[in-house]
């Protein structure tokens, strides 16, 4: 069964580095994606395989064949998937309450008195027809 947008699985960490490096290259094939985190994260090439493949299992990804090599890029948006990632937080701690996640970090002060005011000032503008 495919993922659709709403019920994908969330990335693990080291999916969302080989996922970020296929964004910022487009496109690219697996050894293309081992060389390129070698200065971060060395992997094995079985292993950059493994998470490609989950990747697309997940739907986060797609290949193309040219040739022999597959040649990988991600499906969605960056910002699409980082709106699912922070969705599935709210769902997990806060019971589905963006509201409830917001005053937590107001609370906290994760959030900053100049913050919070341009937001109220972009959910305002969002309300009005």
């Amino acid at each position: 069964m495919r993922n659709t947008k709403q019920n994908k699985k969330p990335l693990s960490g080291l999916e969302q580095m080989v996922l970020e490096l296929l964004w910022e290259r487009g496109r690219a094939s697996a050894e293309e994606v081992r060389e390129g985190l070698m200065g971060r994260h060395a992997m094995k090439d079985a292993t950059v395989r493994t998470i490609l493949r989950r990747l697309e299992e997940k739907g986060y990804a797609a290949h193309k064949e040219e040739g022999r090599t597959y040649i990988y890029s991600g499906v969605e948006r960056p910002e699409s998937v980082a709106m699912r990632a922070i969705r599935q937080i709210i769902d997990r701690f806060w019971g589905g309450s963006a509201e409830a996640l917001v005053a937590g970090m107001v609370e906290q002060e994760v959030i900053d008195p100049a913050e919070l005011k341009e937001l109220a000032k972009k959910l305002g503008k969002k309300e009005k027809p």
